[in-house]
């Protein structure tokens, strides 16, 4: 079985020009007819990290859900935020853009590792009976930035994750750098070493590209995916440039070539595709 997370989140977060909150709930009440297993709708953050996310709550409000309702992400960095998900009952998991890279940690959330893990047990704290927590490697795939990395720092980290009680770690190549020998190989060893633990994929990549990796880690075991349709968007503090997240479209080729059933709506796919172009 595959588990299929839609990011609305990353494909509007990088986007300069602003979205009205309007076409935000059109574009993601598009998505909730899809069938998707998780949605992640946007973020709790400062307004000045990222101002596209500023009105999350008020799109929240605004969501006609379906017979068939998604579980309904937003992303978080602090106890503040975890506090402003409590006031949304339409909410029932939260993320955290943990990373195996002291750089990308420093670009995307000013901390350290060990500001970051004392965070982390904070907001696992406040959110506990409440949230599941989705607790993202990013940079679990490699590491552009001259750190240091190795497979066996991701296990180590994805140790420390695990002792905090966390059960879903998606790993992230948030620029696009992961080639599909890297991502089988890294996934091989790690899968096996926790086997209770959800370890997906969240990928940037290249259409052209997008298959071979799906494959790489299909056949290393993993089972959840994070896509966007139309391939857009991208972290806009990981880099310069942004690269596209995986598209839902490339992901769902893979599926259909491969047999493997994803229970999406084909025609909301499209029409919800539809509407991401026209909005975003």
């Amino acid at each position: 079985m595959i588990h299929i997370t839609e990011t609305a989140r990353d494909a509007m977060q990088g986007i300069k020009t602003p979205i009205s909150s309007e076409n935000k709930v059109k574009y993601i009440n598009a998505l909730l007819k899809v069938g998707f297993n998780t949605l992640d709708t946007g973020s709790f953050v400062s307004a000045r990290t990222i101002p596209q996310m500023a009105d999350t709550g008020e799109v929240l409000n605004k969501l006609q859900f379906q017979e068939k309702k998604p579980e309904i992400m937003v992303l978080v960095v602090n106890k503040r935020g975890v506090r402003q998900a409590l006031d949304f009952p339409q909410v029932n998991c939260i993320s955290y853009p943990f990373s195996v890279s002291p750089t990308f940690l420093r670009r995307n959330l000013n901390t350290d590792e060990k500001g970051s893990l004392e965070t982390l047990r904070e907001i696992l704290e406040l959110a506990s009976g409440r949230f599941d927590a989705v607790i993202y490697l990013s940079m679990g795939l490699g590491n552009p930035y001259g750190d240091d990395w190795s497979i066996g720092m991701v296990i180590d980290k994805a140790g420390l994750l695990y002792e905090m009680g966390v059960r879903r770690m998606p790993l992230s190549d948030i620029l696009g750098d992961a080639t599909p020998d890297k991502i089988h190989c890294i996934y091989e060893k790690l899968i096996p070493t926790y086997p209770e633990v959800d370890f997906g994929l969240h990928l940037h990549t290249k259409p052209s590209l997008a298959y071979t990796k799906l494959e790489a880690a299909w056949e290393a075991g993993v089972r959840s995916y994070e896509t966007v349709l139309n391939g857009l968007g991208g972290c806009p503090t990981a880099a310069d440039e942004m690269v596209g997240n995986l598209s839902t479209q490339d992901l769902l080729f893979f599926c259909q070539h491969k047999g493997v059933a994803h229970g999406l709506n084909p025609d909301a796919l499209y029409e919800a595709a539809v509407v991401a172009a026209d909005i975003i």
